[in-house]
Order: C-alpha cells, then sequence, then structure tokens
C-alpha cells in the first residue's frame, strides 16, 4: 500500500494580470488531499473518492479527473493490464473551484504510486507527473498549480508571453501565515471573464496599463513584505489589488459581501482570489484566534463554505 499528499492553493496576488506576464504569487496551502494506492488482482484502476467537496463538484470533474488519473499513471511507467489498483482519495482539502484540488488529486496519486512502486521520484519528478495529470483537467495549465501542491510554501509565477516555459520561483516564510478561505456558492465560466477582461483591455488600453503598472508594484512590495514577514503591509496591499479587480469587473457583489464581512472582523487584508465573478476570496488573519472569527462571520453571513488553512512553509 502507497500514500501521498498534495497540498491545495491560493492565489495570493495575480489574477488575470498573469496572463499578460505580469508575476503573480500562489501559497501551497495546509490543506491537502492524501492518495492511498493499493493493488489489485484485476486489471485497471478503480477509484473511491471521499475528499470533501461543494455540492456537485466531484460529479462536474469527474470526466476530467478519469483523463487525469490515466494521465499520471502513464507518466509514472505503471502497467496496469494485469494487475491493478484501487485509489482512495482523502483528506481536509475542500474540492472546491480555485483552490488547487485538481492538482493536489494529481500530487498526491504521483506521490502514492511512487511509495507503492518505488520509483525513486524525487519532488522535481513529482510535479512534472501532477503537470501531467493537470492536463486532464486544464488541456495546457501553467503549472502553478501543481508546483505549489508539490512543494508548499510560497510560489512566484511569471508566464512566458512568447510560448516559453515559466519563470517559477519558490520562496519560504520563516513562520506560517494565517488565511481564511471563503466561498460565494457561484461558479463562473474562466475563458468568458478572461475573455471580457481581453475586450476592455483592447477597447482601452491606456486605461487598462495604468492599472496593469500598479498592480506591478503592488506584486513587487508583495513579495518583499512576505519575505520580511510583515503581514500588515501584505494585508494593505491584498486590499488595494482586490480593489483594482473591482477595477476591471472580475469582482461581484457576493465577493465583495464576503471580502468586507472579513476585513470587518479583524482580517489584516482579503480579496477575490482566481477567476472572480463568483468562486472564492481570500482573508488574511494576524493569528489563529482571529482567523477562527472571521471563518465564523463569513459561515453566519452568506458563505457557501468557509475554511481555515495556513501557507508558507
Amino acid at each position: 500500500m502507497g500514500q501521498g499528499a498534495g497540498f491545495g492553493k491560493s492565489i495570493l496576488f495575480g489574477e488575470h494580470f498573469v496572463v499578460y506576464g505580469l508575476p503573480a504569487i500562489a501559497a501551497g496551502i495546509s490543506s491537502k488531499t492524501i492518495a492511498i494506492v493499493s493493488r489489485k488482482d484485476s486489471p485497471g484502476w478503480t477509484l473511491d473518492d471521499s475528499r470533501p467537496a461543494m455540492p456537485g463538484y466531484k460529479e462536474k470533474k469527474l470526466d476530467e479527473q478519469k483523463v487525469s488519473i490515466d494521465n499520471v499513471i502513464r507518466f509514472c511507467g505503471i502497467d496496469l493490464s494485469e494487475e491493478g489498483i484501487h485509489i482512495e482519495l482523502k483528506g481536509d482539502l475542500v474540492c472546491a473551484s480555485g483552490i488547487g484540488a485538481s492538482a493536489a488529486n494529481c500530487v498526491a496519486l504521483a506521490r502514492a504510486l511512487n511509495d507503492e512502486y518505488n520509483l525513486d521520484f524525487d519532488d522535481e519528478k513529482i510535479n512534472e507527473a501532477g503537470y501531467e495529470g493537470e492536463k486532464g483537467y486544464h488541456g495546457t495549465p501553467s503549472g502553478i498549480d501543481n508546483t505549489a501542491s508539490t512543494f508548499g510554501g510560497l510560489v512566484w509565477f511569471v508566464r512566458d508571453l512568447e510560448g516559453g516555459p515559466p519563470t517559477f520561483e519558490r520562496i519560504k516564510l520563516d513562520r506560517p501565515a494565517y488565511l481564511v478561505i471563503a466561498s460565494t456558492g457561484l461558479t463562473a465560466s474562466t475563458k468568458e471573464v478572461v475573455g471580457d477582461v481581453r475586450a476592455k483591455k483592447e477597447e482601452n488600453p491606456e486605461w487598462f496599463d495604468k492599472i496593469s503598472r500598479e498592480y506591478d508594484e503592488i506584486v513587487q512590495d508583495a513579495k518583499d513584505a512576505l519575505i520580511d514577514y510583515d503581514m500588515n503591509k501584505v494585508g494593505k496591499l491584498m486590499n488595494r489589488n482586490h480593489e483594482l479587480l473591482q477595477e476591471i469587473t472580475v469582482s461581484c457583489q457576493e465577493l465583495d459581501r464576503l471580502v468586507k464581512i472579513a476585513r470587518e472582523n479583524g482580517a489584516i487584508g482579503a480579496k477575490m482570489t482566481g477567476t472572480g465573478r463568483g468562486g472564492n476570496m481570500i482573508a488574511l488573519a494576524p493569528d489563529r484566534e482571529t482567523q477562527e472569527r472571521i471563518k465564523e462571520a463569513l459561515e453566519e453571513n452568506g458563505a457557501a463554505g468557509a475554511w481555515i488553512a495556513t501557507f508558507g512553509l
């Protein structure tokens, strides 16, 4: 029997702006998916997916998940034509859009196969397996989710607009930071939202360039503040980043309401995360006590779900 884990992730800075070659910062969060692989006499693979999930998420992703599992098994070179495997998925990472659930699934499975079949993969090879698995969900993934899932900590990511490989830089904090994640319960099409932003950029390039320049200053300052563990500054930068995302029209009333509730209950900073127009928001807390208070306030005031996690280690 082999076992492995993959971290969830949250985008701290960079939604939409990363599309245009600006840096993003993603956090591998403490919540994780665990995969357990055991051998069975019959060929092929079977799955028992007991991960906690938002309603309908696992059903909607099932076909993509099947392709993803096949991709990881193929990358690992496992022949299931005679002896098969049973895969069990569990853990405390809630399956929801925007928190890296698919990447955590891929990385956890790769590590479990590595453990069971003594493949001697290091983390770089596990990350490659996770990337292959992510293709089942995203076609051509950016690589940021599987990297955050594999290594944890913080990932500085820059997309190569010329089509080359992206730039990754891993950042470690000297102690954990406290995060609350909350869902609106709404799902938006990433393709549609990205397309809308692109149309606005093309309609008024000077307006978009001005916002992008300010975002670039924010993310550069955020990187330095995270390394210095200046969370008060990180929170202020998160708040301003949210305002820029409002300006490019990817936030929504539901997200803005949850952001406001989080700030009123002690969040140092709060912003939407991911695609927007639904999905999730994140809040940075100064300590565990405040983290719990923010979570409870969000749950009591309309969040479809709220979770606590740490990041940075």
